[in-house]
């Protein structure tokens, strides 16, 4: 198991300090989406849980084991893909699977990125393609499909679909839950940072709002794993859109609070 704990997590950048006091306790195998004004911190705690940041204080814990550096147990998935853009969408996936699976044959690794990219809806005939010609969809499938190629089990992943259209971005999402539920021996800690309400009640086990920098978690929701919601009862069951509405009203009063304080 490979449980997470954050405890009295802090970061400065100079003298700004972006993070204070982060306290949370995160179950192996959950999903949990962070909320939060733009500049609250999301991006850099999730950079800190890659390991490609150091705290100023507090530590992070995963499974036991305190974090201290950049790791192939924890696969990231950024905005804008990520992907190198010299290299085909399979070479991408294929020099993923390299690092992770150094003694696997240049054979063996082509027909793995074949199926990884099979799992996230790409047709072969995407393999050879440059990212440039491929949509910003096919873009972050392939991404998605490179994360999950070197079988991390922690996905970190930085507003993937935040640049997507609203049909795109459905698919995505039903994809990235579809992909996760599907494990259910060893599944897969997601952290997933987005600014759409509806996107965290839709994905989440958890959630945690950030609240203005320098940012303190202000609120939590977790919800019973049997009773996660879907993308029919965010909208119809009576419970579900009054979490939506209070959800919402604590980051606008957020964005509020820090709008009386710039004046």
């Amino acid at each position: 198991m490979m449980d997470i704990s954050v405890n009295g997590l802090s970061f400065s950048y100079d003298k700004d300090a972006i993070l204070a006091d982060i306290n949370i306790e995160v179950k192996s195998g959950s999903f949990v989406c962070l909320l939060g004004q733009s500049g609250c911190g999301k991006s850099t705690f999730l950079r800190l849980l890659a390991g490609l940041e150091k705290p100023s204080s507090g530590k992070i814990t995963i499974g036991n084991e305190p974090l201290t550096n950049a790791s192939l147990q924890r696969g990231m998935v950024f905005q804008d893909s990520g992907l190198f853009p010299w290299m085909s969408a399979g070479e991408n996936i294929m020099i993923a699977i390299k690092q992770k699976f150094k003694d696997m044959s240049a054979s063996d690794r082509k027909a793995e990125a074949l199926r990884r990219m099979k799992d996230v809806g790409l047709d072969e005939s995407a393999f050879n393609k440059l990212p440039k010609e491929l949509s910003g969809g096919m873009q972050q499938r392939c991404a998605i499909a490179r994360a999950f190629s070197i079988d991390p089990p922690i996905l970190l992943m930085d507003e993937p679909f935040g640049a997507l259209d609203a049909v795109t971005r459905s698919n995505l999402q039903n994809l990235i839950l579809d992909l996760w539920k599907q494990e259910t021996v060893n599944r897969k800690t997601i952290f997933f940072v987005t600014h759409d309400v509806d996107e965290a009640l839709l994905l989440a086990t958890d959630i945690f709002i950030f609240g203005q920098s320098p940012s303190k978690i202000i609120h939590s929701h977790s919800f019973c794993r049997e009773k996660k919601l879907d993308s029919k009862s965010i909208y119809d069951d009576p419970n579900a859109m009054e979490l939506r509405n209070e959800l919402i009203k604590i980051i606008y009063d957020e964005v509020q609070k820090k709008s009386s304080n710039t004046y």
